[in-house]
C-alpha cells in the first residue's frame, strides 16, 4: 500500500506556491482594479473588480502625467544600457574565464565588491564626477552611470555561466584554427542564448525601473525618466487615486510583458547559469 505522504508533502508544496503567488499578485490586481474604477467607486468599493471599466483614465494619465515623453526618455536610457553592459559583460566574463590574466582574482573581487557596495554609498560622488565631465542633467550622463552599476552583476553572473561550459569545447575550436573573437561569437555565446536573454532582461528592468540615479543626475523635467516623472505625477494627483494608479500600470506593463514572453528563456537561463557552481 501506497503511503500517503508524498501526496501529503506535495498538496503542503502546491499551497505555499499558491499562497506566494498570491501574496505576489495580489497587489498589481489591485492596482490594475483601481486604475479602472471612477474615484466614486472606489470609496464604495475599494478592492473588488471595477463595475465599468473608467477607460478615460487612461488619457488623462498619458496626458496630464506626461508619460509619452517619460517613457520615451527610459526607453533612450534603457536600449543603449542594455547593449552596453551586455557587451560589456560578455567580454569581460570571457577574459576572467578563459585568460591567463595577472591578478585574475583581484579583478573579479572588484566585480563582487561591486555588487555589494549599495547606491546611496556612491550617489553623491557620482554626482561630483558627472558635474566635473559636463554629463550633469543628460541622458547620456545617466546611460554611463547606469552600465558602471550594471556591468558587476553582469560580468559576475556570465562568470559563473562561462565556468561551468566544457573546456573542450573551447580546446576544439582552437585546434581547429579559431580565433579569440570566433571562440565567443561562434561557439560560446549561442550555447549562453538562455543566460544573455536573463541579463538581458534584468537589465532593462532595472534601468527602466531606477529612480534614485535618475532623480539626482536630472533635474531638466524634459528629461526625466518615467519613475522620477510618476513620482512628480502622483504628489500633484495624490487625491486622485485611479489616475496615479492607472499611471503606476502603464509603468509596469513594458516589464511585465516582457518576462511574460521571455519567462522560458529566463527561467532556463537561472537554473543553467547563475545557480551553478
Amino acid at each position: 500500500m501506497r503511503s500517503p505522504k508524498p501526496r501529503v508533502g506535495s498538496i503542503l508544496l502546491y499551497l505555499v506556491l499558491l499562497l506566494f503567488v498570491a501574496y505576489t499578485v495580489t497587489p498589481f490586481v489591485i492596482t490594475w482594479f483601481t486604475a479602472l474604477k471612477s474615484k466614486g467607486e472606489l470609496v464604495s468599493n475599494p478592492l473588488g473588480p471595477p463595475r465599468k471599466a473608467e477607460l478615460p483614465n487612461l488619457a488623462a494619465a498619458w496626458k496630464q502625467g506626461r508619460l509619452g515623453r517619460y517613457s520615451l526618455n527610459s526607453l533612450a536610457v534603457a536600449l543603449p544600457v542594455l547593449v552596453a553592459a551586455s557587451l560589456l559583460s560578455v567580454t569581460s566574463a570571457y577574459a576572467l574565464s578563459f585568460f591567463r590574466l595577472p591578478g585574475r582574482g583581484g579583478i573579479l573581487s572588484l566585480f563582487i565588491l561591486g555588487l555589494t557596495l549599495p547606491m546611496e554609498a556612491a550617489i553623491i560622488q557620482l554626482y561630483y564626477h558627472m558635474k566635473s565631465l559636463g554629463l550633469l542633467d543628460t541622458l547620456q550622463g545617466l546611460v554611463l552611470a547606469q552600465v558602471g552599476l550594471s556591468m558587476p552583476f553582469g560580468t559576475y553572473f556570465l562568470f559563473t555561466a562561462f565556468r561551468d561550459m566544457p573546456r573542450s569545447l573551447v580546446e576544439a575550436a582552437e585546434i581547429d584554427g579559431a580565433g579569440t573573437w570566433k571562440v565567443l561569437w561562434r561557439i560560446l555565446l549561442p550555447a549562453l542564448g538562455p543566460s544573455l536573454t536573463v541579463l538581458a532582461l534584468l537589465f532593462f528592468i532595472w534601468t527602466w525601473n531606477e529612480f534614485l540615479l535618475a532623480l539626482v543626475l536630472i533635474g531638466a523635467d524634459s528629461l526625466r525618466t518615467l519613475p522620477v516623472g510618476m513620482a512628480f505625477f502622483q504628489g500633484k494627483y495624490v487625491g486622485n487615486a485611479p489616475l496615479t494608479a492607472m499611471g503606476a500600470t502603464i509603468m509596469s506593463l513594458p516589464a511585465i510583458v516582457l518576462y511574460l514572453c521571455l519567462q522560458r528563456y529566463f527561467i532556463s537561463g537561472m537554473t543553467a547559469g547563475a545557480l551553478k557552481g
